[in-house]
């Protein structure tokens, strides 16, 4: 009896078919990434000087490992942050500041270009309290903006920022740009964040 020869199966086109589903999958899957925190570094300056800072105008916030808050020295709650960083910011001690609204303390910040906010937390604080706390002194700026740009302009400094991010705004963007710049110089963030 004579073998009969095994049929073959024609695998010339499996390398097409895994290729192209590599292909489809690759393009259709999309991957999760954790965006962190929008943080913009100033510049670097060239100086040769040493910048003296006085004691008055910094603001000190500590978390520590128990996701406690010590500001200034005295224990504080989340949710009273934002005013203290309110009134320290925009407390115009030295004069200087007219368009400042705060109590002119003389042994609290001198103006807000000078008020610097220092963020400390401990190895062990939660990622949530950091966050919390981060949240609250931005807003803190952001509330001596949106009053600014209420007084100057006669609308909120966010609405400001969203206009200037939409493409269709029929408005004037570069006036819109440099009254930005404006309220952002005369409120200027500047958060200080150190790790013990």
């Amino acid at each position: 009896m004579a073998k009969r020869a095994a049929p073959e199966v024609n695998a010339g086109s499996m390398a097409d078919i895994a290729f192209l589903l590599l292909i489809f999958f690759l393009v259709t899957t999309t991957i999760e990434t954790d965006s962190g925190i929008n943080r913009k570094l100033p510049p670097m300056e060239e100086s040769d000087e040493n910048v003296i800072i006085k004691e008055k105008n910094i603001f000190t916030v500590l978390i520590n490992k128990n996701d406690q808050l010590l500001v200034e020295d005295e224990v504080m709650e989340l949710k009273d942050l934002r005013k203290a960083a309110v009134e320290f910011l925009d407390n115009g001690g030295d004069g200087s500041c007219d368009y400042c609204n705060g109590k002119k303390d003389p042994k609290s910040s001198d103006n807000p270009d000078k008020a610097i906010i220092s963020l400390a937390n401990d190895r062990e604080t939660s990622y949530e309290a950091y966050i919390s706390v981060q949240n609250e002194l931005v807003a803190a700026y952001n509330v001596l903006r949106d009053k600014r740009a209420q007084s100057l302009y006669g609308t909120s400094f966010a609405e400001m920022e969203a206009n200037n991010n939409d493409v269709n705004w029929p408005g004037n963007k570069e006036a819109l740009k440099k009254k930005i710049e404006q309220i952002k110089i005369e409120y200027p963030q500047k958060l200080s964040e150190v790790q013990k």
